[in-house]
């Protein structure tokens, strides 16, 4: 459907999906309409159409969004040498990373469920390349023999579930700040693998 000589597209385009990822994150993805959507956005709901097809479009492109983000941030991160050094660093940029953007981590992990099979698939090629990448720094370690990882694919998801996990608990001005908590889960993951 073309858009109307003189909308805002550059402006309401975000706004659309701002508020789906605020809504979507704080009520679940079933529970929120494209009319609630439209309401927070301030718009009617049929000019949501011309931003986004459908609910699970937008969806998926929240998602999609989110971990391409995280690929191309961890890719432009200084990757220091030796793996140990390096999961350091990868444990580091995956807390820091992911406390900046707690709608959007909530949204990556509980929704998956509410994705058609085809987006589904995508989505889990995103996640799984972004698991590969801490898969090799593990790999990496093993061949250079400061890690002793019994099972690869086992180590990578139970040290991304940890370090995930820090968004169900960690609040700004807590008893440990972001530094100290980065160093404490540094050292449990260095701990996971034997190093």
């Amino acid at each position: 459907m073309a858009r109307k000589q003189g909308s805002h597209s550059g402006i309401t385009g975000p706004k659309v999906r701002a508020a789906a990822l605020r809504l979507f994150a704080r009520d679940g993805y079933a529970a929120v309409s494209m009319r609630a959507i439209a309401a927070e956005v301030g718009v009617q709901a049929g000019a949501l159409y011309l931003y986004t097809p459908d609910k699970q479009t937008l969806l998926f492109e929240l998602m999609k969004g989110h971990l391409e983000e995280l690929l191309a941030a961890w890719a432009a991160e200084p990757k220091p040498e030796g793996a140990a050094a390096r999961l350091e660093a990868f444990a580091r940029f995956h807390i820091r990373f992911h406390l900046a953007r707690p709608e959007a981590v909530f949204l990556a992990y509980m929704e998956l469920r509410n994705l058609a099979p085809a987006n589904f698939a995508a989505i889990e090629a995103l996640r799984r390349a972004y698991e590969d990448e801490l898969a090799a720094i593990l790999r990496d370690g093993v061949a250079e023999g400061v890690f002793s990882v019994p099972d690869l694919r086992l180590a990578t998801m139970a040290i991304i579930a940890m370090l995930t996990g820090v968004n169900t608990w960690y609040r700004e001005g807590g008893r440990l700040d972001r530094a100290a908590v980065e160093a404490i889960y540094c050292d449990m993951a260095r701990r996971m693998v034997a190093c």
